[in-house]
């Protein structure tokens, strides 16, 4: 078990949720259909970043302005908030013992509803900046889906909304070589996970009800990291995965190969985006890399170039590409040509991803600091600034009116982390 914290200053106020939505609901030609309230997976349920342009934010917040409620968070992790109806759920890893959990919490309230324990050791990651539970909570309303690292092996697990364990299913073996932060996508009936590593790796569409593989398709032997990403491009829903030097185009249902062509770094972190004509892949190792390719199966590189955006993923808005560099600069970039309109320094170094709310783009570096800025192609426009904890690798998710932030606080040598609901 973890041990005790006691985290002061927990306030509340109460607020009406929609119960959490039904399977079919969520699901519909493949992609996540969702209420405005929720934020069902990674990067939301249309995977793409972009959050409900209609809700109302607060322009300003810091540790005791517009905070709802805050939270300790035991362990360590850099997975995202999952919002479903009244609750919030996160992966978190107890880094003495090596365990990783599943903890869920009231959305109205911030408290501790239940804590699972998914593996009681084995957690593996190497790099400072990974941890044991890096990834982001899927859920289709009826159950919650991850997957771990674990004891040699990438390891999918399927819970109910109450925190019983309902299967486990070993995706392949793995190579740990700096971290695991590819987070499941729901598509239809199947819930997908990549395990891309040095030992060799697989894409595998599973059975959501019984964990069985319905498909596999297999990987180079290469460390990468992104998430699987399914849009609906050239008529059909594709499934996207950047890096391992390729980009490829699977069908979701079946994992049959649509498309594939080189030209991706052998790693990435980043979850492409797209207009609906090109999907992005954007890298750092082993050269820096930001490239646009064709949907339709032609394998062009429509355009290239060598600015590093490694782990941020980046966020489109009107045939724009917004993103941030690893080193803290904003760009602009008009996404059929590639054409650079404008670049911005931030500050500080960036880990998460951007978010977008309507013309606003939300950028959290690693120490804490939200810098908020008009996704306008004309020019940089900062709008302000806003300060939280001491580190922040997760990105935020934003929904209903809200933010969530996971946060970390330092005094000295002791880390907390803390879940934050900052709202009007």
């Amino acid at each position: 078990m973890f041990r005790k914290i006691t985290f002061l200053a927990v306030t509340a106020f109460s607020l009406t949720f929609l119960t959490a939505l039904s399977a079919q609901d969520y699901v519909s030609h493949g992609a996540l259909d969702y209420d405005a309230n929720d934020w069902p997976c990674w990067r939301g349920a249309k995977q793409d970043g972009i959050a409900d342009p209609h809700q109302k934010l607060p322009a300003s917040w810091s540790e005791t302005e517009n905070v709802v409620w805050k939270v300790a968070v035991p362990g360590r992790g850099h997975g995202s908030p999952c919002v479903a109806g009244n609750r919030i759920y996160l992966a978190t890893c107890n880094e003495d013992s090596k365990s990783q959990w599943v903890l869920c919490y009231e959305r109205s309230t911030g408290k501790n509803l239940w804590q699972t324990q998914v593996h009681d050791s084995g957690a593996m990651w190497k790099s400072k900046k990974a941890t044991g539970a890096s990834s982001t909570l899927a859920c289709d309303g009826k159950q919650l889906y991850i997957s771990f690292p674990n004891n040699g092996a990438l390891i999918a697990t399927a819970l109910t909304l109450d925190g019983k364990i309902v299967w486990q299913q070993k995706i392949s073996d793995y190579v740990i070589h700096q971290g695991y932060g590819s987070s499941p996508a729901i598509y239809k009936s199947l819930v997908i996970v990549t395990a891309d590593n040095k030992g060799g790796g697989a894409i595998a569409g599973l059975d959501r009800k019984t964990g069985k593989i319905v498909w596999t398709h297999a990987r180079p032997k290469l460390p990468n990291y992104p998430s699987p990403i399914i849009y609906h491009l050239d008529g059909k829903d594709q499934l996207i995965l950047t890096g391992c030097k390729l980009v490829t185009s699977l069908d979701p249902m079946t994992g049959k190969v649509f498309w594939e062509t080189d030209g991706a770094t052998e790693e990435c972190v980043t979850s492409t985006v797209t207009d609906g004509k090109h999907v992005y892949s954007s890298g750092g190792y082993p050269k820096n890399h930001v490239a646009a390719y064709t949907t339709d199966g032609s394998e062009k590189i429509v355009w290239e170039n060598g600015d590093r955006v490694y782990v941020p993923s980046m966020v489109m808005r009107n045939g724009h590409i917004y993103a941030v560099m690893d080193a803290g600069v904003a760009v602009c970039w008009k996404a059929d040509t590639g054409e650079e309109l404008w670049k911005a320094r931030l500050g500080g170094n960036f880990t998460a991803s951007a978010v977008l709310v309507g013309e606003t783009v939300y950028a959290t570096d690693e120490a804490g600091k939200t810098t908020l800025f008009r996704a306008d192609p004309s020019g940089f426009k900062k709008l302000g600034t806003n300060q939280l904890g001491d580190e922040m690798l997760a990105t935020p998710t934003i929904c209903g009116g809200q933010l969530f932030m996971r946060v970390a606080h330092r005094e000295n040598d002791l880390r907390q982390e803390v879940l934050y609901c900052i709202g009007e």
